[in-house]
């Protein structure tokens, strides 16, 4: 019997096993707010109703709810008052002596349509603006199959993002880059949310963030918001709950992410906090699981939020994220993984801020933050292959970059049919910069001349925003936004305007279209290279989006989608005329770039979603779209990440309340990559590739399983969750790339994990 098949064996006796298990009589509590989904305001007298039991509160003057003493188990919560639409929220753990926190926002409906009656739904719109967007929540993230509650991850199985590689959580977004996205948490950017994070980009292999700390993520993968600029592709929106205000709790977790634990409680009577550590112990565990590598990183992280309540108006937080990462790969190691370089990394980064949350009255409220992100890079890089000549690394990056930054965010309810969203916001960057590449060989076996940067670059970025949302009819409504931006590195101010529009043929059905531009700075990073790279203009998208929802049954709906990106001015290289620079290294030496770059992109999408309304659940979606580029040379070729089609299916059942299995399958066509010319690389002793057919061929199809199961126990006064997964369950060999093997003379592969076990404690005190 094979390794593998011992720890699925493994896997399925804990999961048959706990079914024996019996049921508990331990009860927890249920607390939270309810507020107006556009202006914040509390709401009074919402009912707010425990499905399973029939059981239900009003909230009082406050918005505020308490239901006590609820068995132990999994709920179904539903908000709803007279003039609202009607929210209902699934996956509600109410857990041995503990409070769960669970907050509505309820929307005001349109003029009722006479002769149509109003179903429930499990999709209740909170957003004026609903094309391209899911939301979840914090249990769907923390238990998704394959994600390792990684926010990132779990985005992987909708059809919106690409599937390139397992080792990474790049969200490549609709035929576009893993630079062209955004997050906020609580109104503060944070560049990146991922431990050792690609300079000048949003991806990484781990993420940060504590799944614990979140209440609920919001991705929109195209069409969003005037009040969001300088990204082209997505905007992730994430919401961190606040500490718990009553009493005193703690958390311990183990997982092959790391160890950690979480604490939370008041701090007076007005304010909480929670503070979540974790350290990684990968090199303690990485030679008893062949993962494909040697290598064992060390990472950690440290995040928090405070909170000080004036009262139900007005309320300020205090937000804190900060991660280190390290790496040192020695030469062997590196001959041993096909890495093209071996060295030191260090990195930090960390986002600190506060948000000022307030409600003015019934009808405005206003977002305002004030934070500061800081990175720092340390890396020193030999070739793998290439006895180094002196102790002068042939990468050096000495990198320190800081952001101040200021947002505001306000909304103001003119009428029942009239409302506007409008602010600013502001950034100053200081990036220090001392780095060297050494003269080497690129790609196709051209040499290029040494790089050395020493600038010290301060810039502003100021935006301002308006958006006017107006449902003239009962059946129409739309978003008319307007966003200008200005950028003094290089003195370039555009203009976004941007258009939504609904139109409801019934309850249960939709149209919805959206048209838009969406500017981006170019990486300081790229543009620091040069005096002429600061000239270079700054690419843009339009964006064209249609689409149906149809709401099959109240835990189940029907999205479709077609969509067409046009990109203009991205950079291009006059000395590499056919390859796509953005979607490549983009820390190299350019000396002559031009800014006539284009992209198009052009799909549909169907999503089939049915929340947990019993005890199964599951999305399965699909995507066929093609992207490509047309670099210096003329030519349109397929993008790096074009995988063509993508089918997804994702689910879980629940036999019991404690006890859940769920799995996620991925198909994806192989992506572009560019055959290697063997005869120059065995010349040059290292992989080049063949510059007359630029991603000519493709990788082999991806398919992919993960399996797992979680068991919860519920004690007396403490809970515990255990959970077991397996990632690429029927270990299928996934080419990740070929590299021309210099020790063998051939062209060789490296795969992607091939069968990864993944075992995990939460312990709840």
């Amino acid at each position: 019997m094979n390794k593998q098949t011992k720890i699925l064996l493994i896997i399925l006796v804990i999961g048959f096993s706990t079914l024996l298990y019996p049921s508990q009589t331990q009860t927890g509590n249920l607390i939270g707010r309810v507020i107006d989904a556009e202006t914040s305001y509390p709401l009074v007298n919402v009912t707010v109703l425990v499905k399973e039991l029939e059981k239900g509160v009003y909230t009082n003057k406050k918005g505020q709810y308490s239901i006590m003493n609820l068995p132990v188990g999994n709920y179904t919560i539903i908000f709803q008052i007279i003039g609202t639409n009607q929210q209902t929220k699934t996956d509600i753990i109410i857990r041995s002596n503990r409070s769960t926190f669970v907050n509505g926002e309820l929307k005001r409906k349109a003029i009722q349509i006479e002769g149509i009656k109003v179903e429930t739904s499990y999709f209740a719109e909170t957003e004026e603006q609903t094309i391209s967007i899911v939301s979840f929540s914090n249990e769907e993230i923390r238990r998704a199959p394959g994600s390792a509650g990684d926010v990132s991850r779990i985005m992987m199985s909708l059809p919106s993002v690409a599937k390139v590689n397992d080792q990474s959580n790049n969200l490549i977004v609709r035929g576009g880059n893993p630079m062209e996205n955004s997050f906020y948490i609580d109104n503060i950017e944070i560049p990146n949310i991922n431990h050792f994070p690609h300079q000048g980009s949003s991806g990484g292999p781990i993420g940060i963030l504590n799944v614990d700390f979140i209440q609920n993520v919001t991705f929109n993968t195209g069409g969003f918001s005037a009040i969001y600029g300088d990204k082209l592709s997505s905007i992730m929106e994430i919401d961190f709950r606040d500490g718990n205000p009553n009493e005193f709790d703690g958390q311990i977790d183990f997982s092959w992410v790391g160890f950690g634990g979480i604490f939370e409680g008041p701090t007076s009577k007005k304010s909480s906090a929670m503070l979540a550590i974790k350290r990684s112990y990968l090199k303690y565990i990485i030679d008893a699981i062949d993962v494909g590598t040697s290598i064992a990183p060390e990472y950690g992280d440290i995040q928090g939020k405070f909170t000080y309540e004036f009262n139900p108006l007005q309320k300020l937080s205090f937000l804190a994220v900060f991660a280190d990462d390290h790496n040192s790969p020695d030469q062997k190691n590196a001959m041993e993984n096909y890495m093209s370089h071996y060295g030191n990394q260090d990195l930090y980064q960390g986002t600190y801020g506060l948000n000022w949350r307030a409600v003015w009255n019934e009808s405005t409220f206003s977002n305002t933050s004030l934070s500061v992100t800081s990175s720092k890079y340390e890396e020193d890089y030999w070739e793998t292959f290439k006895e180094p000549v002196s102790v002068v690394p042939d990468i050096k990056n000495r990198t320190n970059e800081l952001e101040l930054k200021l947002r505001n965010v306000n909304f103001r309810r003119i009428s029942e049919k009239i409302s506007l969203d409008f602010g600013f916001d502001a950034k100053h960057l200081m990036h220090d910069y001392d780095n060297f590449l050494a003269e080497s060989t690129n790609s196709i076996g051209d040499t290029i001349p040494e790089l050395s940067m020493k600038h010290k670059i301060r810039a502003e970025k100021l935006g301002g925003f308006v958006s006017l949302n107006f449902n003239p009819f009962p059946k129409f409504s739309t978003v008319l936004g307007l966003r200008a931006d200005y950028f003094s590195l290089n003195e370039n101010v555009t203009l976004s305007p941007r258009f939504f529009c609904k139109y409801k043929l019934n309850e249960k059905t939709s149209l919805n279209g959206s048209i838009g531009i969406f500017h981006q700075n170019l990486p300081l990073l790229l543009l620091s290279q040069s005096e002429d790279n600061k000239d270079l203009k700054d690419p843009f998208a339009l964006h064209y989006i249609i689409g149906i929802e149809h709401l099959l049954s109240e835990d189940t709906r029907l999205v479709i989608e077609a969509y067409q990106k046009n990109y203009s001015n991205f950079p291009t290289d006059t000395n590499q005329p056919g390859f796509f620079v953005i979607d490549d290294n983009f820390f190299n030496n350019y000396e002559n770039l031009k800014d006539d770059g284009q992209a198009l992109s052009r799909g549909v999408e169907v999503i089939l979603q049915k929340k947990l309304a019993e005890r199964i659940y599951g999305l399965a979606s699909a995507a066929y779209f093609r992207s490509s580029y047309k670099s210096y040379d003329g030519i349109w070729r397929n993008r790096n990440y074009d995988n063509q089609l993508i089918i997804s299916i994702e689910g879980g059942y629940k036999p019991t309340p404690g006890l859940e299995m769920s799995m996620r399958w991925i198909y994806a066509g192989g992506v572009p990559y560019t055959p290697i010319d063997e005869q120059l690389s065995e010349e040059y002793h290292q992989t080049v590739l063949d510059e007359n057919r630029i991603n000519a061929k493709r990788y082999p199809d991806y398919h992919s399983m993960n399996v797992r199961i979680d068991k919860r126990f519920f004690f007396n006064k403490t809970n515990m969750v255990i959970y077991a997964s397996v990632w690429n369950a029927y270990a299928q060999k996934n080419i990740a790339e070929y590299y021309w093997n210099d020790t063998d003379q051939t062209v060789d592969e490296v795969y992607q994990w091939t069968f990864l076990p993944i075992l995990g404690v939460e312990y709840e005190f």
